[in-house]
Order: C-alpha cells, then sequence, then structure tokens
C-alpha cells in the first residue's frame, strides 16, 4: 500500500498576502457597475461629510435643565425627553442639560408628567392621608407640609438652590408653667459663588417665624452648606451695633438715590459721583421738669386766733355780767342806700340795724397757721433717634477734556445739591462740587487691552463663517467635479455613437508605430478626414476631433445617412 502526500501549497509572503485583499479591492472597484456608481457614492459620502462638521459646529448652545436630582429621576426625565424628541445630555456635574431653544419646552412636558418626582409635595401630603390615622401621625404629617412648604417658599430666592426646614413644635399644654415655644432651623445651600447678604438672612428668619404661631425670630437658626451661621442673635436677627450701621446706611443711601435722580438728567449718566456721610443722632433721650408758680400764691387753709379792742372804742367797766340782762336797743328799717339819721326813731316792726361802729377795731395779737396752694407745671420730653446732627455731601463731576466747567455752572449745581439734601448751615453741613477729569476704570482698561478675537462676536462669527466654509468646500470640491464627471459621461456616449455612425467605432486613438495615444490636431477638416494615409484608429481620433469642433455639421451628416438608410 503506497501513501502519497500531497505538498502543502508554498506560503506567500507578507507583503503578497497584504497585497490581495489590495488587488480584490482594486478588481471590485474597476468593475463597470461600481465605477459607474462611484460618482454617486462620493457625492452621498461629501454631503454627508459636510452634514456631520456643520451640525458639529452649529450645535445649539445647552442649558442646564436639572441639578442636584436622583438617579431614578434622571432616567424618568430622561425617557420622558427621548419620548418627545428633545435631545438631552448629562454633564460631568450630574446636571440634565438640553438645547437653548428646547428649554421651556422640555420643562412644561416634566412639569405636566410631575418630574422630578423626588422634589417634596408640599400639603399634596395630606391628600394622601390615609382615614382613621392617629392624631400623632397627623400632627407629624402636618408638620412634614409645612416644613416642605417653607423649603420651597425659601428656594424662590435667587441666590438658594436647595433649602430643608426642621421645626420643633412642642404639644399644647393648659399649664402656662408648661408651655414652651416652639423654634426652628433652616439648613441652605447656595449658589455656587453667591452669598446671602443680611436683610435676605432677615427675610428668612421672619418668613419662617411668621409661618409658625408664636415662633419668635430670636428661635429661628440658619447655616449654609458650609456650616456657618448666618442669623445672629439679637431681636429681630441683628445686634444694637448693627441696627445703628444700617439705620446710617438707609439714610445715607436715601440721599445719594435723591441726588442721582437730580443730577443724572442735567449731567448725564456716569459722568459724576456723589458720595454722603450722614452723623446721625441714634441716642433716645427723655427729660422731666417740675416748675412753680410762685406769685400766683393762693390760701389753701388757714388755723389761728388774735385778740383787739371793743367794737365801739370804749374801754371796758361796769359790773360785770350787767349788761347780758340789758336788752337790746330797738331797731330801725333802713335801706341799702340810705344812712340811719342820728336820734331817729324806728317805725314799728321795722327791723333794728344796729349801729355802725364808733371806730375801728384795734387788733392786739394774732396767730394763725397758713397753707398756700402753690401752682405745679409738670412737662415731660422724649427725643427719638433718627435725626440728622451734621451732614457732608461731596459731588466729582466728569470734565471733558477741553471743556472745562465755569463757576457760575459749579455754583448752580452745588445750589442744587443743598436743595436736595436739605443744607442747613447752623449744623454745620458740608456741601462740595469739584470738576474733574476722570481716570478710565480698571474693567474698561482691561476691556480695551482684550484682543480682538476675545470678544463674544468673535466665537459666533467664527462658527458661522467656519459652517458657511465647509458648505463651499463641498459644493466647489466635491458637487461640481462630480457633476461635471457625470455631464462628461453623458456627452461621451452621444459622441462615440456619431463617431461610429461616421467612421466607426470611438475609442482611444493608439498610433501603431509608437503605441502612444492620437492626439487629434486642434482644426479638423473634411481634407483630413478623406486622407487615405491615416489608419483606422487615427481617423476614428478624426472624426471624434471634427465632431468636438462641428457639431452642428457633424448632426446634418448623421441625418443624412439616416435618410440615406431608410428605405
Amino acid at each position: 500500500m503506497s501513501t502519497s502526500l500531497t505538498p502543502a501549497p508554498p506560503s506567500l509572503p507578507a507583503a503578497d498576502r497584504l497585497a490581495a485583499p489590495l488587488q480584490q479591492v482594486r478588481g471590485l472597484l474597476a468593475q463597470p457597475a461600481v465605477r459607474r456608481a462611484m460618482p454617486l457614492l462620493l457625492l452621498i459620502g461629501v454631503i454627508a461629510a459636510g452634514l456631520l462638521a456643520w451640525s458639529m459646529v452649529a450645535t445649539s448652545p445647552q442649558r442646564i435643565l436639572f441639578a442636584n436630582v436622583s438617579d431614578a429621576d434622571k432616567a424618568a426625565i430622561s425617557s420622558a425627553l427621548e419620548g418627545a424628541s428633545i435631545a438631552s445630555a448629562i454633564d460631568a456635574s450630574g446636571s440634565i442639560t438640553v438645547a437653548e431653544d428646547d428649554y421651556h419646552k422640555a420643562r412644561m412636558l416634566l412639569a405636566a408628567q410631575d418630574l422630578p418626582k423626588a422634589h417634596p409635595g408640599g400639603y399634596q401630603i395630606l391628600d394622601q392621608l390615609p382615614m382613621g390615622v392617629s392624631r400623632a401621625v397627623e400632627g407629624e404629617r402636618l408638620r412634614q407640609a409645612r416644613e416642605t412648604e417653607l423649603a420651597r417658599s425659601i428656594e424662590e430666592i435667587d441666590s438658594v438652590a436647595e433649602a430643608r426646614v426642621h421645626l420643633a413644635t412642642p404639644e399644647a399644654s393648659a399649664f402656662v408653667r408648661d408651655r414652651a415655644a416652639p423654634s426652628a432651623s433652616v439648613i441652605l445651600k447656595l449658589q455656587p459663588g453667591r452669598v446671602l447678604g443680611d436683610a435676605q438672612v432677615r427675610s428668612i428668619v421672619n418668613l419662617v417665624a411668621s409661618s409658625v404661631p408664636g415662633m419668635q425670630p430670636e428661635s429661628v437658626t440658619i447655616v449654609d452648606q458650609m456650616g456657618a451661621l448666618l442669623s445672629k442673635s439679637g431681636a429681630g436677627g441683628t445686634s444694637a451695633g448693627d441696627t445703628r450701621i444700617d439705620f446710617q446706611r438707609r439714610v445715607e443711601d436715601k440721599y445719594r438715590t435723591q441726588l442721582n435722580q437730580l443730577l443724572t438728567p442735567l449731567v448725564g449718566q456716569g459722568n459724576f459721583t456723589a458720595e454722603v456721610q450722614a452723623d446721625v443722632d441714634l441716642d433716645e433721650n427723655q427729660a422731666t421738669r417740675e416748675s412753680y408758680d410762685k406769685e400766683g400764691a393762693v390760701v389753701r387753709a388757714e388755723q389761728g386766733a388774735w385778740t383787739g379792742s371793743s367794737k365801739d372804742g370804749a374801754a371796758p367797766g361796769g359790773i360785770p355780767g350787767a349788761l347780758s340782762n340789758t336788752p337790746p336797743p330797738a331797731s330801725t328799717m333802713v335801706a341799702p342806700n340810705q344812712q340811719p339819721q342820728p336820734g331817729a326813731t324806728p317805725a314799728p316792726g321795722a327791723a333794728a340795724v344796729p349801729a355802725a361802729p364808733a371806730g375801728p377795731q384795734q387788733k392786739q395779737t394774732d396767730s394763725f397757721t397758713r397753707t398756700y396752694e402753690t401752682g405745679k407745671q409738670v412737662s415731660v420730653t422724649r427725643a427719638m433717634p433718627g435725626g440728622v446732627k451734621r451732614l457732608s455731601v461731596a459731588v466729582l463731576l466728569r470734565e471733558e477734556p477741553g471743556k472745562p466747567r465755569g463757576a457760575v455752572e459749579i455754583a448752580q449745581i452745588t445750589q442744587l445739591v443743598r436743595a436736595a439734601v436739605g443744607y442747613d448751615g447752623n449744623r454745620a453741613d458740608q456741601v462740595t462740587v469739584v470738576s474733574r477729569k476722570f481716570s478710565p476704570s480698571p474693567a474698561a482698561e482691561l476691556l480695551d487691552q482684550r484682543p480682538w478675537y476675545d470678544a463674544s462676536w468673535v466665537a459666533l462669527a467664527a462658527r458661522n463663517g467656519t459652517a458657511l466654509v465647509i458648505a463651499l468646500l463641498v459644493l466647489l470640491l466635491g458637487v461640481r467635479p462630480l457633476a461635471k464627471g457625470l455631464m462628461k459621461k453623458r456627452e461621451e456616449p452621444a459622441s462615440d455613437r456619431l463617431a461610429l455612425a461616421i467612421g466607426g467605432p470611438a475609442g482611444p486613438a493608439v498610433s501603431q508605430e509608437e503605441g502612444a495615444p492620437f492626439a487629434p490636431p486642434a482644426n479638423v477638416s473634411i481634407d483630413m478626414l478623406e486622407a487615405r494615409g491615416n489608419s483606422y484608429d487615427e481617423r476614428v481620433g478624426l472624426v471624434r476631433g471634427f465632431t468636438r469642433d462641428n457639431p452642428a455639421r457633424a448632426a446634418l451628416a448623421v441625418r443624412d445617412m439616416i435618410k440615406a438608410d431608410a428605405p
């Protein structure tokens, strides 16, 4: 039994193995169908490349749709946007971004679908409260809803990105001694690069304190994401010193606003600067004064005794006690303005009028105790703080180069400034108006020194210009050559058919002697075509040249040949 071994085919070199696929590709491209389709495929590829470049250059700016949302919300939001054919992306910080043109459309779409779901529900939590829950659970749900609503209200401030509120509300007690005041704590996450001013902090403190019954502003604590305490102790969240400084700042801002409203129409915006220094009296004074009227003294009470002589002026005498047994003399009726006549007898029944004393009574000794009612005046004066003790105003006017302001104009502006701020010479107020040339600000200098290619319009112009250049290159280098090639391919078959009709099949004219392509002369005439010394290929080349140079005569010749061949 014989065994024949089939020799293995010789292994090809590495260069040949690499060249084989290339030869196959060349063979595929050399096929007539592929060659005919290549211009169209190349045109489609160039157009696709141009569209891709245009989409990359003319991409709309992105805008953050939602930031700091949970992964579940990101998936839900992406699905909703994809269903609405709105392109979205997630940047490096985890924020969902969309094109600026689709921002409002995406917000409305997600709001209609109640996305993101992780956002607090607020008082909507109470709608999902089941029946039959205990009072404790109901109170906790109500507190949670109140905290959520307060957090939403605080997040409406521009500088606040997120907010969380914790309320400590003790149980109500019927005993006064057991009652505890509620308190609250707020943690804020601020926007990058933003800070809260004292006025905004006080606003948040008052907002939280006013939303909970019985809560005082001192019971509200505010902390930012860095752990810094924003709220301050004291009434209303500020100390007495801060209150004084804030009041003085408000007074100065009031005067500064009045000066801006006065000088802006006169000298123009940016052509002046005004500074006001107000010395405000923030001390509260109270005085009480009592005064007495010494001239108008009135006796309120008098107590005492005095001794004097007898009424008739006679010296006492006679038997003691004898006068008490003597009847009084008869009385006489006398008119009020009539003096009784001496020795006259009174009429019967007339009232007796005692006789006038013979002389004035003479006081010998007295002893009195008198109490006087004095006039009393009480005056209480209370001076409220806030009065301006002294005011200093400085106004600097821009002076144009070569146009100095006159003394009369500066004097008029000084009078206007004094009238605007309420100038009072008794308070030693001072108003100074100076006209000088302004030095350029650092921002303006940096703007002037900034190169032109850093301007905002350069990026937009470069993007649109690049897109336009790409489109022009596609048209000039891609579409136009391909269109010319297609038109040339359509014209060559017609020329070949005309050459066949005139002198034989068309093809590349090759000289038999040298094997080089035959180049027909520039001008081909009938005599050249009828010459007998030319070969077949040369005659075909001449026919093609004649057809190219004289298309009208060639068409007439073809027509005559068609008529001649007709039966």
